[in-house]
């Protein structure tokens, strides 16, 4: 079966895809959906300057801000309506999976199915309110008392309706893109919040490669160093691929059994453990939540206190402080979200149930505990390689001032989704290649 599914799926072509109609709809949708999502992200807030706004960001926007306006498409730097972009629903998601796994009345509500999925979704929906308006709040605060060389980056005078337009803006954007996320998972292909953010990155990607080559031009940058620089993201390309698709085979034996004359049973099958089980969630989830003291302090800090002013300082590009953070929650997330989606104990009762066990290992409590280990070696390896890639473009900027697209980060969360959406692609082309194998079939038998 294996074999034939290769073999399907190595011969379909182009005209394979032209018969899928229903796959070209949702191919159209989701380009139709992130087509809106560029446009949204260049619609000012009502009452900012975004040329302002652009300047001031220039002399702002390393560290975390940076990261974060190259995950929202450049959005932040010109202080639109979406430069929040999908950011506050990523972390109500990370809050509401901690809550279930710490207070039990909400893991309850997660054991119950469809319907319990639901409900967290909705709890999801409404601490993303608030959350995004806690941040759009803060960013207001913090873009009111900044002037540029042009002037005033708010052209209102009446700062309390500013403030009221602004939040109001910036949540209604926020929640636009939740929702546009969420079609695009149901009605489209691949997953809607990741491809938002990987379509604010690739729309980025142009712009960097030609501000790298202008300072190769300047000789701000040798020439020497952009090509080791272009190299090394085909290099780094290349490992990601090469990680994201590493394994760890587990054998598992399904003993033979006797049903009357006829023996069933007794082949043996693989249990793949993904080195990164966590994929591209905990550099995402890092910068979510190191997102909203540092956009407070980095924008307050001209016109605050003297501690805001050190803080925003010591939570820089390159700086001990923020570097020590991010890694820690990297490695946090890592650890987390695999324990959320893989679980050693449900898994061996399964295989119990079914009659499987890993050969040398008692079924049970011995075959959880194994799996436990092998898990945590395996995360170990994955949270070390996350966290490489997202120090990377750290180094890179503090050295070099290379822009944050030739990191690490920024390129495996283009090449993680790019994987799995051609991936959710190639699905859909194999089930219509078998559905016409068997209206083939059908209509072969009827004239037999």
């Amino acid at each position: 079966m294996a074999s034939a599914a290769e073999q399907l799926a190595a011969n379909l072509n182009f005209g394979v895809l032209t018969k899928a109609t229903d796959l070209k709809k949702r191919i159209w949708f989701t380009l139709g959906a992130l087509i809106v999502y560029r446009l949204g992200t260049w619609i000012p807030l009502p009452g900012v300057d975004p040329h302002v706004m652009a300047d001031l960001f220039k002399q702002t926007g390393g560290g975390i801000l940076g990261m974060f306006d190259m995950l929202a498409g450049g959005a932040l730097s010109r202080m639109t309506i979406f430069a929040l972009n999908i950011m506050p629903y990523i972390s109500a998601s990370i809050i509401m999976q901690l809550m279930t796994t710490v207070v039990p009345s909400l893991e309850l509500v997660k054991k119950e199915g469809e319907a319990g999925r639901k409900k967290i979704n909705q709890y999801t929906r409404y601490l993303t309110v608030l959350i995004a308006a806690l941040q759009a709040y803060g960013i207001a605060v913090g873009v009111e008392g900044m002037t540029g060389s042009r002037g005033p980056a708010v052209m209102m005078d009446d700062m309390l309706l500013f403030r009221f337009t602004a939040v109001v803006s910036l949540v209604g954007g926020t929640l636009f893109l939740m929702w546009l996320g969420e079609q695009i998972t149901a009605r489209g292909i691949g997953q809607g919040t990741s491809l938002i953010i990987m379509a604010g990155i690739v729309a980025g990607l142009p712009g960097a490669l030609s501000n790298t080559l202008e300072l190769g031009r300047t000789g701000a940058l040798p020439i020497l160093v952009i090509i080791l620089l272009l190299v090394m993201s085909i290099l780094v390309i290349a490992f990601i691929v090469y990680m994201e698709r590493a394994q760890r085979r587990l054998i598992v034996q399904y003993p033979k059994r006797q049903v009357g004359n006829k023996m069933y049973g007794g082949e043996s099958s693989h249990l793949p453990l993904k080195v990164n089980v966590s994929g591209v969630i905990p550099p995402i989830f890092a910068s979510s939540i190191l997102l909203m003291p540092v956009t407070v302090a980095q924008f307050s800090a001209a016109g605050g206190p003297e501690w805001l002013t050190t803080f925003a300082a010591i939570m820089g590009r390159g700086q001990p402080l923020y570097l020590a953070l991010y890694l820690a929650l990297i490695l946090f997330f890592a650890f987390f979200y695999t324990a959320v989606v893989f679980n050693p104990t449900d898994t061996a009762e399964n295989l119990k149930k079914h009659g499987g066990f890993i050969p040398g290992i008692r079924p049970g409590k011995n075959t959880a505990d194994y799996l436990d280990y092998v898990l945590t070696r395996l995360t170990v390896v994955g949270a070390a390689y996350l966290s490489a890639l997202s120090v990377l473009p750290e180094l890179l900027i503090a050295k070099w001032s290379v822009p944050f697209y030739f990191g690490g980060t920024s390129l495996l969360i283009v090449v993680t989704v790019t994987m799995d959406t051609v991936a959710q692609i190639q699905s859909h082309l194999l089930a219509h290649q078998y559905e016409g194998l068997i209206k083939k079939s059908r209509l072969r038998s009827k004239r037999g």
